[in-house]
């Protein structure tokens, strides 16, 4: 870009121009267009006036300064109405172009009247008219205008009129059309219509600067109404990224705020107005000011009526803010700005259409979004389980008899809220309210949901358990006291512990002094005991007595069994210790190395746990039966066992418990290639870490899946937002560097798929650092080529030649002849776009790449394989010389020059022929390929004759060929082509 102040003929400022308008939207590109008018003025050239103040405008209207369009537009006009010859055909097509941004654009300016606003377009239907355009801008202008104003009838009127007008040069683009049109039917209720409407935007049929930005912003609460949240996640994802640099988008960019209110993504929200501290503030274009304002009162009075009023959040620069201090401000500010428009309007449309936005209740309690967000609201509680009808004694709380048959009938069903049951029986009674074995009880559940800590309080409840005259019992709680020693690690003082009591019941069952409860309940806790210590074995890798504690924990598995599975069916308690037994049986034949008995087992363990009314024990089994299944591939299996868990799982797991559940489930559909359905269940996991307050661990894992599973979906956009938030959090300690360079390659894919080439490089190049320090250097070798040909299309040529010569350096050490081969053509094409030696240099490499083919071809011909790839390479490389020859003619090149340049090419283009030639029907439409190269060089060498025969040759290898196959198809039409172009030269 040339300096400020230096004198530039015309040329020189149009290119500064273009340079400028390719900058990012902002201050400094409008500042530098005031400067390049100044500029203009000096050259004394009206159309560079003209030109520059055209510039001009359109950076202003592309900016938060769209106020200051309205000037050069005057002056514009004043030039055209003084000396309409001084305008080319361009710039008159421009003028009257941006009539529409004016008359339009002033709507948006409160200050300015409506007669003016009337006045503006009628003379600019007048004007069209004079030019001869449709009226089809004309009506398209007068329903913004309308809409704005809030005359609904006359919205409607130029709606229709504008549809029924033809379209012509002055029409807006089909993008922005269809998005005007698809805004007015969602709102007037027809959400779904505006959402076909929209269809070819969002598929990428039509497009433009700004499109699909808008429409992807002004469909997301059509979206949230219809239900379709899965679509409106991804139109967020995909499109914020759009909005995100765009300046002028404030009213994009406000939409996407809403949509995290509006399901309950508010830390998300919070984060976006982070990013724009402008948009407070930027006074040029009052209408997007005014809705930002509103999302921005939406989102704090939601913070504050969730709790929140006192906490910091971003707002206008110059003081902290609190989240109710920035909704009473923000509520001002937009309704203050409502009521200029609606005083200029004279209606009140403005301000209630401010309002409704501002009051609008959230459409989705939580939309999960798969990306990391600082937590600011704090997740909300599971409800607790409804009370039976029993619970409640009319008007009040609970009464204590109450609340004890509730305990009692949740103990009964082994409910995972018994012991919360029980803790509100500890809070409304008295010790003197309760007889012994209430109070047994009431110890024994405190116990449990104290873990390890509860061994005192088991003892406790055994005492009472005796007190209150149940032996059985007291020996079934002194049992689980050994059990949670065990959990702390102390495996042989349970052993201890719990030997008395297993001897003890065993004996009084005999007798008949207490129940299968009890004794199978003491035996649980022994089997469990040495269970652990078979786990405490494996720890170690079977050192001391492994093999013993595994015959040990085995026994007392099947002497459960065989005390339980007998009365399973009378008895919900007994029936899980039958179920507990069998999955034990199931996890030590595990640790034996017979997967396939433990699956089998596991499989009966968790079945019986789901007959006996009891699925939330099966959760844990289920887990492991996946694992199992996925070691012995069985995926059906394993996905099945998945789904299982977390069904039964649904109501009663920890948030990181639904986590680590969903994403095995994710990664067991992604190892089937089901991608969306895995994608679907990495961001439930994502989701539940974040919830779980493993978001830098588990959700990062989850995060970096759910961009994979996306990356394979081919939506690019979306997975490059979930990696980038994911990519921070991954460490190497944690998740292993294998995932970090596997973020920063899907990454570069992802960019290099939206255009985002040096990006994509970037990301290339940090992953190849990493793998530089493996042992095994193929994915080093192949991320350095990435770079170099991302690096390449960003036009860093030196930089890329840098990329290509290491990654070459490595293919070489590798051995890999056709990674080397690749890489030198690749920079040999890169030298001819240099000016000076380019094509001396690209002839060294292609050659040294020919020379390659050659040298590495096998001489055994037993390796057929390895061969044919070779000949297919060095044909390949010579049809690439010969292209790079071709292309690489000077500009001022005179004909002897032309002539030797071509002769060249051919020699080489000929050669690929032939090594096509020898490879058969593979490489038919390689062989073709280059045999019309040839045709068309050994036309301009004026050899018509050769060249026919090369189409003819082409053509009667297709004379067979399938007419459905486009190759097929587009070869048939350049032979053909190539044949009349002869004989026009014949």
């Amino acid at each position: 870009m040339s300096r400020t102040g230096e004198n530039m003929d015309f040329d020189a400022l149009r290119r500064a121009m273009q340079e400028n308008y390719e900058q990012p939207e902002g201050p400094a590109r409008n500042a530098r267009a005031e400067v390049l008018l100044a500029e203009a003025e000096k050259l004394n050239i009206p159309l560079a006036v003209i030109e520059a103040l055209g510039h001009q405008l359109k950076v202003y209207n592309y900016s938060s300064e769209k106020d200051r369009m309205f000037v050069p537009f005057a002056r514009l006009l004043r030039m055209w109405d003084e000396r309409p010859e001084d305008f080319d055909e361009y710039e008159t097509h421009s003028l009257h172009w941006v009539f529409k941004w004016v008359s339009s654009g002033m709507v948006g300016q409160p200050h300015v009247p409506l007669a003016s606003i009337e006045k503006w377009l009628g003379e600019m239907e007048h004007r069209y008219r004079l030019a001869g355009h449709s009226e089809r801008a004309v009506r398209s202008t007068e329903f913004t205008v309308a809409r704005s104003i809030g005359d609904l009838a006359r919205a409607e009127r130029a709606y229709t009129a504008w549809l029924a007008a033809d379209r012509d040069s002055m029409a807006d683009c089909h993008a922005c059309e269809l998005h005007d049109q698809g805004w007015w039917r969602a709102e007037q209720g027809s959400d779904a219509e505006a959402l076909e409407l929209w269809r070819p935007v969002l598929e990428g049929e039509y497009t433009c600067a700004h499109e699909p930005h808008a429409v992807l912003a002004s469909s997301l609460v059509p979206l949230l109404r219809l239900g379709r949240l899965d679509e409106a996640r991804a139109h967020h994802l995909r499109g914020f990224r759009l909005v995100r640099p765009m300046e002028s988008m404030r009213g994009a960019y406000a939409d996407h705020v809403e949509f995290c209110v509006l399901t309950g993504n508010e830390a998300r929200a919070l984060e976006l107005l982070a990013e724009r501290p402008a948009y407070f503030t930027d006074a040029g274009e009052p209408r997007s000011r005014m809705d930002f304002l509103a999302v921005v009162a939406l989102l704090t009075d939601r913070l504050t009526s969730l709790g929140l009023g006192a906490q910091t959040v971003p707002g206008p620069a110059g003081r902290t803010w609190t989240a109710a201090e920035l909704a009473a401000h923000a509520r001002v500010e937009a309704l203050s700005l409502a009521g200029r428009f609606d005083e200029r309007n004279g209606t009140a449309y403005v301000s209630g259409r401010v309002r409704e936005r501002m009051d609008q209740p959230p459409l989705v309690e939580r939309l999960p979004l798969g990306i990391r967000t600082t937590p600011t609201v704090a997740a909300p509680a599971r409800p607790a389980p409804a009370a039976s009808a029993d619970a409640d004694s009319g008007a009040g709380e609970p009464d204590l008899a109450a609340l004890l048959a509730e305990a009692r009938r949740l103990s009964a069903a082994l409910h995972p809220d018994s012991v919360a049951a029980w803790a509100a029986v500890a809070e409304a009674a008295d010790d003197e309210d309760l007889t012994p074995r209430d109070r047994a009880e009431l110890t024994d559940h405190e116990a449990m949901g104290l873990g390890p800590e509860g061994v005192e309080l088991f003892a406790r409840a055994a005492e009472l358990y005796e007190a209150a005259g149940d032996p059985g019992e007291a020996l079934a709680a002194r049992a689980r006291g050994a059990y949670v020693l065990a959990l702390s690690g102390r495996t042989r003082e349970a052993l201890a512990a719990v030997s008395e009591p297993y001897e003890r019941v065993l004996a009084l069952f005999a007798e008949g002094g207490t129940g299968v409860q009890q004794a199978a309940s003491v035996l649980v806790g022994r089997a469990r005991i040495l269970l652990q210590r078979v786990h405490e074995a494996a720890e170690t890798n079977g050192a001391g007595d492994g093999s013993a504690a595994l015959a040990a924990a085995e026994t007392a598995a099947r002497e459960l069994l065989a005390l339980a599975e007998p009365e399973a069916g009378n008895d919900v308690l007994v029936a899980s210790r039958a179920a507990e037994a069998q999955a034990m049986l199931g996890e030590l034949a595990a640790h034996a190395g017979d997967a396939e008995r433990a699956a089998e087992l596991l499989t009966r363990g968790s079945e019986a746990f789901v007959a006996a009314g009891l699925p939330w024990f099966a959760v844990e089994y289920e887990a492991r039966l996946t694992g199992i299944a996925r070691h012995l591939g069985d995926a059906e299996a394993a996905e099945r066992a998945a789904r299982g868990a977390l069904e039964h799982g649904a109501d009663f797991l920890e948030p990181t418990g639904h986590a680590q559940l969903h994403l095995q489930l994710a990664e067991i559909l992604g190892a089937t290639g089901q991608f969306g359905p895995a994608a679907d269940h990495a961001l439930e996991a994502s989701h539940w870490a974040d919830e779980g307050g493993e978001g830098a661990t588990l959700g990062a894992w989850a995060r970096h899946q759910l961009g994979g599973f996306l990356l394979r979906q081919g939506h690019w956009a979306e997975a490059a937002e979930v990696l980038e938030s994911a990519l921070p959090e991954l460490s190497a300690q944690t998740h292993g560097d294998g995932a970090i360079v596997q973020t920063h390659w899907w990454l570069g894919d992802c960019l290099t798929e939206l255009g985002e080439h040096r990006e994509a490089a970037e990301h290339w190049l940090q992953a190849a650092e990493i793998a530089r320090q493996w042992p095994e250097q193929r994915d080093h070798a192949m991320l350095a080529h990435l770079a170099a040909e991302a690096l390449g299309h960003a036009e860093l040529l030196p930089e890329a030649e840098r990329a290509y010569a290491r990654a070459g350096d490595l293919w070489r050490s590798l051995g890999n002849v056709h990674g080397l081969i690749r890489s030198l053509r690749a920079r040999a094409w890169l030298a001819v776009r240099e000016e000076g030696s380019g094509l001396d240099t690209a002839r060294e490499l292609m050659g040294e790449a020919v020379r390659v083919c050659e040298d590495e071809a096998p001489d055994d011909d037993k390796d057929y394989e390895a061969r044919a790839q070779l000949v297919a390479e060095l044909a390949q490389t010579h049809r690439q010389f010969g292209d790079l020859v071709a292309r690489s003619t000077p500009d001022d090149a005179d004909d002897e020059a032309i002539h030797a340049l071509f002769e060249e090419a051919l020699a080489h283009v000929t050669l690929a022929v032939a090594g096509f030639l020898s490879l058969g029907e593979d490489a038919l439409h390689s062989r073709t390929g280059a045999q019309l190269a040839a045709g068309w060089l050994e036309a301009d060498l004026e050899h018509p004759g050769w060249a026919a025969a090369r189409a003819r040759e082409v053509l009667a290898a297709y004379a067979e060929g399938d007419g459905a196959d486009e190759t097929v198809v587009a070869r048939r039409a350049e032979a053909e082509r190539l044949l009349r172009a002869t004989e026009s030269t014949a």
